[in-house]
C-alpha cells in the first residue's frame, strides 16, 4: 500500500454532532490506524523533559518551568487545562488539539517535577484497564474520596 494510502486508511470523516453541520475538511485519526512511534511520543516527550531538568533555563523551556518549583509547574498546568476547557466548550476543533497537546506537555513537565515516571503512569493506566469507572471508584477506601462541603444557604 502506498504511503498516501496509509494515511487516507488511517483517517476518518469526523461524524457530524446533532445539530450542526456536518464538518468537510476536518479528519481525526482513528487510533487503530496510528503506529506504535505515534503512540510511543508521549515517552520520547517525557524522556526530553527529564532530560531538561539540568538544562539552562535560558535556552530551555523545560528548564525554565522546572526550576520554578513543583507550585509554579502545578499552576501552569492549571492553566493549560483551564485553555483546553475553554476551547472543548466553545467547539474550536482546531484549537482543542492544540491546547490538548499543551496540556500532555505540561502534565509531563508535572510529573517530572513531581518525581512520577510514565512507567508508574502507564502501569497504573494499565492495572485499570477493563474495569469499569464506577466499580474502580467504588473499590477505593472512603478515606481516599474527598467531599466538598457545601455551605448552606439560608
Amino acid at each position: 500500500m502506498a504511503k498516501s494510502d496509509k494515511k487516507k486508511a488511517a483517517t476518518v470523516q469526523s461524524p457530524a454532532k446533532p445539530g450542526r453541520k456536518p464538518l468537510k475538511t476536518k479528519k481525526s485519526r482513528v487510533f487503530a490506524g496510528l503506529h506504535a512511534s505515534d503512540i510511543a511520543v508521549l515517552d520520547r516527550l517525557f524522556t526530553v523533559v527529564e532530560s531538561r531538568r539540568q538544562a539552562d533555563p535560558a535556552i530551555s523551556h523545560s528548564a525554565r518551568l522546572l526550576s520554578r518549583g513543583p507550585a509554579k509547574v502545578a499552576q501552569k498546568f492549571g492553566e493549560e487545562a483551564v485553555e483546553c476547557l475553554i476551547e472543548a466548550v466553545a467547539g474550536n476543533h482546531d484549537a482543542l488539539v492544540a491546547e490538548s497537546a499543551d496540556v500532555l506537555y505540561h502534565l509531563v513537565v508535572l510529573w517530572v517535577s513531581a518525581g512520577v515516571s510514565a512507567h508508574e503512569v502507564w502501569t497504573e493506566l494499565t492495572r485499570r484497564e477493563g474495569i469499569s469507572g464506577l466499580a474502580e471508584k467504588a473499590a477505593r477506601p472512603a478515606a481516599a474520596a474527598v467531599k466538598l462541603d457545601t455551605p448552606k444557604l439560608p
